[in-house]
């Protein structure tokens, strides 16, 4: 059986003119490195992959020795890691990917492209690390310091009495916003732990 190359094009947004265009761009540049068959789809980068109905149809069509190739890595995943968890997967499947913007081409790599593959996979790892090695410096800093670790600031003392005042003076929670500037939920909050305590 020959090797064949199959195409995967996707462009993010609510399907609109632009999305459609930027889709067809795409689709023909697949069509002109040489793919049979190109699978499409507009769909938000935020879609969880399996949702991605298209992305599914063509990772199931490529077998081994075959290519799938794309216009650039990020139409494979919505993360670094999504990105290189993908190019590692169709590697291990003898699957070739190739990326019109010249940055990754399995075939031609060769014997190198396992090393590249591994290479990605093993600096995603180190990123990973040092991003939790400095949100947790960040925390003890913060611990240390007296500095917020999250979560909304709590609303002062006098604004918290002016918002009960108010209610009990008979104004509506929308009045109560419109002078104070708290969100309504802030405000029910505040009035039903005094309901509460009371």
């Amino acid at each position: 059986m020959t090797s064949r190359s199959i195409g995967y094009a996707r462009t993010s947004g609510g399907g609109d003119t632009k999305q459609a265009a930027g889709l067809e761009v795409q689709v023909k540049a697949l069509k002109d490195a040489g793919c049979a068959v190109v699978f499409q789809e507009i769909v938000s980068t935020r879609t969880a992959e399996k949702d991605r109905p298209q992305l599914q149809a063509a990772l199931n069509a490529v077998v081994e020795g075959d290519e799938l190739v794309i216009t650039a890595l990020s139409r494979l995943g919505r993360t670094q890691r999504e990105v290189i968890n993908r190019l590692h997967d169709l590697q291990e499947k003898g699957i070739h990917i190739r990326t019109l913007d010249g940055l990754v081409s399995t075939k031609a790599m060769g014997k190198m492209a396992p090393v590249l593959i591994g290479l990605l996979t093993g600096l995603n790892e180190v990123e990973r690390e040092m991003t939790r090695d400095r949100v947790m410096e960040s925390i003890e800093h913060r611990k240390a310091t007296g500095g917020s670790i999250g979560g909304r600031p709590k609303t002062n003392k006098a604004k918290e009495g002016l918002v009960l005042r108010l209610r009990e003076e008979g104004c509506s929670y929308r009045s109560i916003r419109e002078q104070t500037g708290l969100a309504l939920s802030t405000i029910r909050r505040i009035i039903a732990e005094q309901e509460v305590m009371a």
